[in-house]
């Protein structure tokens, strides 16, 4: 197993309340000893003008199940996960139902990680997107240092 502690779906659960992940209804699935599931409906909050999941949805899920998985592997006490870059390839359209993403890390380093999520639509098991997103480990506290050192004017 990957991670830092022993978490618990219902725990991460928490973590999506009164951010986007709540606006958009995404969920956690499930943990495995090397992967995390999430997925996100396809309806009015997620899709774009034309009918169609919008690719901006796609990135919010990588990007959620990324940050967490990445933040879950180091003690979060001391160091946060923050993201440094995110791509998405999107594969094919989707209507409909819910997109299931799956996280699983091709680099967990001592500062940086790299983590690839692969979607697909829950109903057919058909790949949606492919997203791979790059992760600084940070000690705690240092965003908010560095703001207090932006000086303004």
């Amino acid at each position: 197993m990957i991670w830092f502690k022993d978490y618990k779906i219902d725990y991460l659960q928490g973590l999506r309340s009164a951010n986007m992940g709540e606006h958009i209804g995404f969920e956690f699935l499930e943990i495995g000893d090397d992967f995390l599931t999430g997925r996100i409906p396809v309806d009015h909050r997620t899709m774009q003008p034309f009918g169609i999941l919008h690719g901006g949805a796609s990135c919010v899920l990588a990007e959620s199940l990324g940050s967490v998985a990445a933040w879950m592997t180091v003690d979060p006490d001391k160091f946060r996960a923050v993201g440094l870059e995110i791509n998405v390839n999107h594969i094919r359209a989707v209507t409909q139902g819910h997109v299931v993403g799956t996280c699983a890390p091709l680099h967990v380093g001592r500062r940086t990680q790299v983590w690839q999520i692969d979607m697909h639509e829950e109903a057919t098991g058909k790949r949606t997107a492919i997203s791979r997103l790059t992760v600084a480990v940070i000690e705690q506290g240092t965003l908010s240092t560095q703001k207090e050192n932006i000086k303004i004017g």
